[in-house]
């Protein structure tokens, strides 16, 4: 085994343990921390796969910007992120077979593409910056736009939603006569 072979397994490993802790741990703090680890990971993978805008881009987009937005949606709507005992043991069982049934049909379908397949790292100038950014601003400007959107309109829904519960809440101590005279004044 070559170098890049130990290190592609070393990043692999440390992906899937890490996206296990991700499912499996009480805390949504913490879930979100090992999140950062697993993503972290993969992009090590692009770089030994000589993808380095995907490896980049996937630390700045995936780990920097969509880990703090999952932390702020979690602290803008009060989210619990303690255990939830409630919701974590019953699912345990169906959750793990539904797991094992996507992880050998996804292994299934990448050995019978990919079977024999080799990648030429010296001469690849599949994954430089140059190519890739020209795919993404030719082919794939409104998608990416559109998506753009979409994430925006995700955390104006989250401020909304956390505004809406804090004004339920403050009006809950008041009387009605407040409330009213609040509700007039909007």
């Amino acid at each position: 085994m070559s170098v890049v072979e130990v290190l592609f397994l070393l990043l692999g490993l440390a992906a899937l343990g890490s996206a296990l802790l991700v499912v499996s741990t009480k805390n949504m703090v913490h879930a979100a921390l090992w999140l950062v680890v697993t993503l972290a990971s993969i992009a090590g993978i692009y770089l030994l796969l000589a993808a380095e805008f995907v490896a980049w881009v996937q630390v700045l987009i995936y780990v920097g910007a969509v880990v703090v937005l999952l932390l702020f949606a979690l602290m803008l709507t009060r989210a619990p992120t303690g255990p939830q005992p409630d919701t974590t043991v019953a699912r345990v069982l169906p959750a793990a077979a539904v797991a094992v049934l996507v992880a050998a049909l996804l292994a299934t379908t990448v050995v019978a593409g990919f079977t024999g397949v080799r990648l030429d790292l010296d001469g690849a100038v599949v994954g430089s910056a140059a190519t890739t950014g020209e795919t993404i601003f030719e082919k794939w400007v409104l998608p990416f736009e559109v998506l753009s959107v979409l994430l925006l309109a995700a955390l104006v829904g989250a401020i909304v939603l956390s505004r809406l519960r804090t004004d339920d809440t403050e009006d809950r101590g008041r009387p009605r006569e407040q409330r009213d005279a609040q509700e007039v004044r909007r």
